[in-house]
């Protein structure tokens, strides 16, 4: 479900000939690599529908360090990506833990897995 912005440039991560994860930098135009956690989550938004128009806009002030940190992490230098994959990150939360801890106990002991 890929899109192209007006000057291109691919929105969502692609695997290179190596299997790594890359992304096109939307000012530069440049592939960078990105982790494949990063790559998962934006491609997982993508298809969710999470990443069309883009005309939100969202300010406000954090720590240095913490921007210094995400960034070095996720292998994004630009602001509005580093934005998009937390956004992203947060909105397709996993909720296994929580389905986990409701079910837990809830199977057969005595239920023959097949092992």
């Amino acid at each position: 479900m890929s899109k192209t912005t007006s000057r291109g440039f691919s929105e969502t991560p692609r695997r290179d000939e190596g299997g790594s994860w890359a992304r096109r930098g939307e000012r530069s135009g440049a592939y960078m690599e990105i982790g494949p956690r990063v790559g998962a989550v934006l491609t997982a938004a993508d298809e969710s529908g999470l990443l069309g128009e883009k005309s939100a806009r969202v300010g406000g002030r954090i720590s240095p360090v913490l921007l210094e940190q995400a960034r070095q992490r996720t292998g994004i230098s630009s602001d509005s990506e580093l934005i998009e994959f937390a956004l992203a990150n947060v909105a397709l939360a996993d909720e296994f833990a929580e389905t986990y801890r409701q079910v837990r106990g809830s199977i057969d002991p005595d239920l023959k897995l097949g092992y």
